[in-house]
């Protein structure tokens, strides 16, 4: 057995994926003249558009349809798409709201809530330094609830979502490639899409396609900026190790947190600035753990060598 190694492409692809999820705001910002419900269905159904583009740029309409006829797959990427369906919608009713930090919390927890969930969902014992990350965690949460003047629902509600969605892509294994799976996840969510914009335009009236050619355009380029980021991810963990990956995924949240804080402008009280301070450190202590857990693996398995 072999330790994977670091290479430079894989980190450039780990970097350039967190890196363009942390910049989602932005782009989200940029269109909020549109009714978020309204973003999402397009989010989707150009999603569902550029990945059947990228299956036949490519030619993998076969390993598209070897992975379709799978009864197992397709029902568990339909729960999938559920999951990061409602990560979608609240994520980009937070943003266009003016709660990006809040958001950015969801995505500082997530590691946290992944623990929780291997505890509960797969029976896993957490080692003594996971239990204390737990622990602080939940201080943070506290504080920040007393701070919010309730739970942090968006936060939670991204953090458990995505979290959920995670444990069920595994499920499904390195047997599902990134376009393949965001292509049938697409496809379950998209008669909710057309139905969700349909609502929203008797309602409200839809407004994507009001404000001239150029802003349509950028709302129709959901699709790759959705998937873009997923296929680099993909590149990423066939090329650099999963510690790795853990560490990287920091970097979206610290990015969305400075976004929302110094150019945004959000309010921080003290009890806020606490709050996160408390959730950095359960990270710091579970880093810890997880650098020094994948140090033993390595111990481990070069004994087993010799």
């Amino acid at each position: 057995m072999t330790t994977q190694r670091i290479s430079g492409a894989g980190l450039a692809y780990a970097f350039a994926a967190y890196g363009l999820w942390g910049m989602f705001p932005l782009y989200f910002l940029s269109i909020r003249d549109t009714n978020p419900f309204e973003i999402v269905s397009y989010r989707i159904i150009f999603s569902l558009i550029f990945c059947a583009l990228v299956i036949s740029a490519i030619r993998k309409w076969g390993r598209f349809a070897h992975i379709f006829r799978s009864t197992r797959a397709v029902l568990t990427l339909g729960l999938a798409s559920l999951l990061i369906y409602i990560n979608w919608q609240v994520f980009v009713i937070a943003v266009v709201n003016d709660e990006v930090v809040e958001s950015s919390l969801g995505y500082f927890i997530n590691p946290i809530i992944t623990v929780i969930l291997g505890v509960v969902v797969l029976r896993e014992r957490l080692r003594r330094m996971q239990w204390v990350a737990v622990g602080v965690s939940a201080i943070a949460v506290v504080v920040l609830s007393i701070s919010y003047g309730g739970l942090p629902w968006i936060s939670i509600t991204l953090a458990l979502s995505f979290g959920l969605y995670s444990l069920i892509k595994k499920r499904v294994g390195a047997n599902v490639d990134a376009v393949s799976g965001l292509m049938i996840e697409s496809m379950w969510m998209t008669p909710l899409a057309i139905v969700q914009w349909l609502v929203v335009s008797s309602l409200v009236g839809a407004t994507a396609f009001a404000h001239g050619v150029p802003y349509a355009l950028w709302i129709m380029s959901a699709g790759p900026i959705t998937a873009i980021p997923l296929m680099l991810f993909a590149a990423a963990t066939r090329r650099i190790p999963l510690t790795a990956i853990g560490l990287i995924q920091y970097s979206t949240p610290i990015f969305s947190f400075c976004l929302g804080v110094f150019v945004l402008n959000e309010p921080m009280p003290a009890g806020r600035w606490a709050g996160f301070v408390i959730v950095w450190v359960a990270l710091v202590i579970l880093s810890i753990d997880m650098l020094r857990n994948a140090r033993r693996s390595r111990s481990a398995r070069a004994a087993e060598l010799v």
